[in-house]
């Protein structure tokens, strides 16, 4: 079997094809579903062996939504760059992130994507596309809109700047600012919401009084929604045009996806006891979610994922941590 493990792309018949591209078209959803499965079994595995102190900071597992990051990166190119958010493991994953220095990194050990010093909120890989996340709820909307000004300025044609963010950043005045930006000076910016219909655990009917699709093109902007967000092979297909859109025309667009979060805001626990929401909320998710079904698919792929899981834990906790002479390098 090719093994996805080190280079999780798909082929979409949007973009121009590849060799890699060719090996992939005769099982496009079978590899969908490997990298789906592999981000799941990834967040998992963090979940386990978080209360055993291993993992340095704070996790916003991505459980639930790994079929958006999959469909949507299977769309992209490598010059495209993806700015993500505090809950980023999906997207970094499905965009090429090594995994070994992403383990490494929410160890706190000095091999991690940003020495140990980030954790798992603020991830980043550049040499894939993946910039640099923050905890603060909406603040790189407005770094994927200053980075597509950039490219228009350079006359670097034929990327997209993905900016993800939840349906909570909807409500912060940057991303309207954004919104205005990107609109009046055509800019190639994809505005990515993943709508999981929550903020910590307030409800979008508690929070607001708009609706997102009439605010979005009051700016002039294009608006899709995606209702099956369980399915990465519908993400990928139903996401095509709209990214293909951004591409060819260089004006922004903005796609809504829906999504599930399975588990707590932040941390590796549920949090059906806290009373702001019942499990049979995501029953019928669950029932259609590809992860959670029993397939030949999925247990052949499971032992080689875990596999790789394995090697990168180790590699982690096989490296130092940083010391005092670490503490102010790459700082300016």
């Amino acid at each position: 079997m090719l093994n996805l493990a080190a280079s999780p792309r798909s082929w979409s018949s949007c973009l121009e094809l590849t060799y890699f591209d060719l090996v992939l078209m005769s099982n496009n959803i079978r590899n969908l579903l490997y990298s789906a499965l592999r981000i799941r079994l990834v967040e998992e595995r963090i979940a386990h062996i978080y209360h055993s102190d291993l993992i340095q900071s704070p996790v916003h597992l991505s459980i639930g939504q790994e079929s958006v990051a999959v469909g949507i990166c299977a769309n992209l190119k490598s010059a495209d760059w993806v700015f993500i958010n505090y809950r980023g493991h999906a997207f970094y994953l499905a965009k090429g992130g090594p995994l070994p220095q992403f383990f490494a990194e929410l160890m706190g050990r000095r091999t991690g994507l940003s020495k140990g010093k980030a954790g798992s909120m603020h991830l980043a890989a550049p040499s894939v596309g993946v910039i640099g996340a923050s905890a603060v709820v909406a603040s790189t909307i407005s770094h994927a809109v200053g980075a597509a000004l950039a490219s228009k300025i350079r006359s670097q044609t034929g990327r997209v700047f993905v900016a993800n963010f939840g349906d909570g950043a909807t409500e912060q005045g940057v991303f309207h600012e954004s919104l205005n930006f990107a609109s009046l000076y055509k800019l190639p910016v994809l505005f990515l919401c993943e709508d999981n219909g929550l903020a910590v655990h307030a409800s979008a009917r508690q929070r607001q009084s708009y609706q997102l699709p009439q605010l979005v093109t009051a700016y002039g902007i294009r608006f899709q929604d995606i209702h099956d967000g369980y399915d990465p092979d519908m993400v990928c297909e139903q996401s095509c045009n709209i990214i293909k859109y951004v591409r060819e025309t260089q004006q922004p667009a903005f796609l809504r996806i829906q999504a599930a979060r399975y588990r707590e805001h932040v941390g590796p626990g549920e949090d059906f006891n806290f009373g702001y929401r019942d499990r049979k909320d995501l029953s019928d998710w669950v029932e259609n979610d590809p992860l959670c079904k029993d397939t030949e698919d999925l247990a052949y792929f499971k032992e080689e994922i875990e596999a790789e899981i394995d090697i990168a834990i180790e590699y982690a906790m096989n490296s130092d941590f940083p010391n005092i002479e670490d503490l102010l390098t790459d700082v300016e």
